[in-house]
């Protein structure tokens, strides 16, 4: 069991809630401020990894903050959430907000290489099963890593070796020149759709069979697959380009 250091950035511009977490900073990393939504999140990006630490920019539709263009703009960050447990963050977005999955493909869709984070952001811990609170277990990756060491966890990370999930497991996930596999760890109760996503967010392919392999055709700008279980978890494979 393996605890890594970090912090939560906690910023703002105007009534916009930034925040970003940098994980295993060497140091405290004060708020930087700026003159925009993209300048304060690039001025807190860089301090991060001034601290020797990784960045990742936190729930996008938390107050409606950041939008796909603002996201698109940050340089020299490789993560956000995709999900995030607590339960006012608008994952899902609503109204003309869209959500945090339509937001990736549109930023992957432009060329930038963005992995997608599950987390729990839990800050109740003694109101088990409480959907009003954020409360742990809800969200959370599964990295490829050869030790349990924090850099070798966060250096994975950073390259997209890993899944984020809010339930789902995996037993293997492998991507090579000519297609991606995608084999899930099942459970008697569950049935699961295997898809297959491409540009724009298009659906590629769906299955409903374990392992699930999609052949790239060459061209496709980028693929991702995601797994959805019949109960409502998901899993999150991140884009092969």
């Amino acid at each position: 069991f393996l605890v890594i250091k970090g912090e939560e950035v906690t910023d703002r511009f105007g009534d916009k809630s930034l925040h970003i977490n940098g994980l295993d900073v060497a140091r405290e990393v004060a708020p930087q401020g700026g003159t925009s939504v993209v300048d304060v999140l690039q001025r807190n990006v860089d301090a991060i990894r001034h601290a020797n630490g990784i960045p990742h920019i936190n729930h996008p539709n938390f107050r409606w903050s950041i939008t796909a263009d603002e996201l698109k703009q940050v340089r020299n960050n490789r993560l956000f959430e995709i999900y995030n447990g607590h339960p006012m963050v608008n994952n899902l977005g609503g109204g003309a907000v869209p959500g945090l999955e339509e937001v990736w493909d549109a930023i992957l869709s432009s060329g930038i290489r963005l992995y997608g984070i599950a987390v729990d952001d839990a800050h109740t811990f003694k109101a088990p099963g409480n959907p009003a609170v954020a409360g742990p277990g809800r969200g959370w990756v599964v990295v490829r890593a050869a030790t349990l060491e924090a850099r070798a966890l966060l250096d994975a990370m950073e390259r997209g070796d890993f899944y984020a999930s809010t339930g789902v497991e995996l037993t293997d996930y492998r991507v090579d020149a000519k297609a991606m596999t995608v084999t899930v760890k099942k459970t008697a109760f569950s049935k699961y759709r295997i898809q297959f996503i491409g540009e724009g967010g298009k659906l590629l392919q769906e299955s409903h069979d374990s392992p699930a392999t999609y052949v790239f055709t060459g061209r496709e700008a980028y693929v991702r697959a995601k797994v959805i279980e019949s109960n409502g978890a998901i899993a999150w494979c991140q884009p092969a380009f």
